[in-house]
């Protein structure tokens, strides 16, 4: 831990313990390790059953009070919180890079979607608006309000561990509501970073907790309590089909957002350098390590053999190394397991004919850095068809029309994230339409944002985050029928 924090301009954002009710508390005992060098950054606590069910309740007391603050009171913390991640951001992005792996630029870059989920969510605290509706009954009047659900359980990825904590948290909060919140045992340091951060902003005690621990046991309770009344979660399918299953015997709302197998398609009028460039940042982006990443690329006959030749050259120049290297592209997987699943998916793909163009093999780093990759004369019986991959392996499908592409890009149990290039105006509007899918990119291969909704359909999840509508999710409607109004 001493190497990092003397490496910070604020070494007091590095913590050591969790965070809950305003107190920082916690025997710190599982090692937090750095990806690219296997070096222990720190210790977090390894919190249970009972320290999870205390703080469930110190958000519920929190909540009886936060949820009375006016608007423009709960958006003013918020801007501060806001403005400290502005200040904080190599910071934060230090201890990102180190505990997760990406490039710095890249983690620079999530810092500030992390906080512009904060001071997007500010603002809109004051936009919550109820309306009035036309009575039945001369003597009455209808009324909808909306309040704040109530106490918020977050359990957030290792792959985003910025974004993904204020894209939950920040709407919630901005609602009204209390959070609790469980890191991803890889990356907690980010997350308690921005609750030292939430604790000077001047959130009160409560509000914001963030506890680290046994995944079971934490997420057990955070399902299971009564005071919570929304469970979000960002994760595998797996996971979040347990979480469902658990949270529905106290019939909570929840918001799930998991696994995606995004098809990124190129047809043959498409701008085909800017498609190369798309599929780059897509495909590469955290090294192939985002639910909405290219897991599928699709390219029109006509222009395939141009296509996969560029896109080798282009990921031939990428350079590989710690992430907190300059002019690094590409960084190492998260673990061992990650690294073994790209092995799996090449090899599977190779024994059946596919074609290995560049990459394929472990990188001469060692430990988890492995080559960016491109196989081409990928089928659709192939493994990497059926499974997200989430590592740095870009496999290239022929197709011939648009009607097999489209029946090809929807044959997948997942909707998250979907992707296509053409030029055709009207092209554009039926494949947009066609395809199964929550967000669909056109003419680009970087769609998040925090003023569009993000999120799946079919068994990639439930609800949105971000814009207006993100703050939605965390709110009730009450209906009030006022009568007796007439004498």
């Amino acid at each position: 831990m001493m190497d990092l924090q003397l490496k910070l301009q604020d070494p007091l954002l590095l913590k050591a313990h969790c965070y809950v009710d305003g107190q920082w508390i916690g025997e710190p005992t599982d090692a937090v390790t750095n990806p690219a060098t296997g070096a222990i950054l720190g210790k977090t606590p390894s919190f249970g059953t009972r320290q999870a069910m205390n703080a469930v309740e110190a958000a519920e007391r929190a909540f009886r009070l936060w949820a009375k603050k006016i608007a423009k009171e709960r958006s003013a913390i918020m801007r501060r919180w806001f403005e400290l991640i502005v200040e904080n951001r190599s910071d934060l992005a230090l201890i990102l890079t180190s505990e997760q792996g990406k490039p710095l630029a890249e983690a620079k870059a999530e810092v500030d979607i992390a906080a512009a989920y904060v001071e997007f969510y500010a603002e809109e605290a004051k936009r919550v608006y109820g309306e009035t509706i036309p009575s039945h009954r001369a003597d009455a009047r209808i009324v909808v309000g909306k309040q704040p659900i109530g106490v918020v359980s977050a359990i957030t990825p290792w792959n985003f561990p910025c974004s993904m904590i204020t894209r939950k948290a920040a709407p919630a909060i901005a609602a009204g509501c209390t959070v609790v919140l469980k890191p991803a045992p890889e990356t907690p340091l980010s997350a308690l970073a921005l609750a030292a951060l939430a604790e000077r902003a001047g959130l009160p005690a409560g509000v914001f907790n963030v506890v680290t621990g046994e995944p079971s046991a934490v997420g057990k309770v955070f399902c299971d309590h009564p005071a919570v009344r929304f469970v979000s979660f960002t994760g595998s399918t797996e996971v979040g089909k347990i979480l469902m299953r658990q949270a529905s015997d106290g019939v909570k709302k929840v918001g799930l957002e998991l696994g995606g197998n995004a098809p990124f398609i190129v047809f043959d009028d498409a701008d085909l350098d800017a498609a190369i460039e798309g599929a780059m940042v897509s495909k590469y982006r955290n090294m192939g390590q985002t639910c909405i990443c290219a897991n599928r690329i699709y390219v029109q006959n006509s222009i395939y053999e141009s296509f996969v030749e560029k896109l080798a050259t282009r990921v031939m120049d990428m350079r590989v190394g710690s992430g907190l290297e300059v002019g690094v592209e590409q960084g190492p997987l998260i673990s061992d397991a990650a690294v073994a699943k790209v092995e799996r998916h090449i090899a599977d793909a190779v024994r059946q004919g596919a074609r290995l163009v560049i990459g394929g093999k472990r990188h001469p780093l060692g430990r988890t850095f492995f080559e960016p990759t491109v196989l081409a004369e990928v089928t659709t019986k192939m493994l990497v068809t059926r499974e997200e991959t989430f590592g740095p392996l870009a496999p290239v499908y022929r197709f011939s029309s648009e009607e097999d592409v489209i029946e090809m890009a929807n044959a997948s149990p997942f909707g998250l994230a979907s992707y296509f290039y053409s030029s055709d105006l009207g092209r554009v509007f039926r494949v947009a339409e066609a395809l199964e899918y929550g967000m669909v990119g056109v003419n680009t291969g970087l769609i998040t944002t925090e003023a569009a909704p993000f999120g799946g359909v079919k068994e990639s999840g439930l609800g949105r985050e971000g814009s207006h509508h993100g703050i939605e999710e965390f709110l009730e409607l009450k209906y009030m029928l006022l009568a007796g109004l007439n004498g």
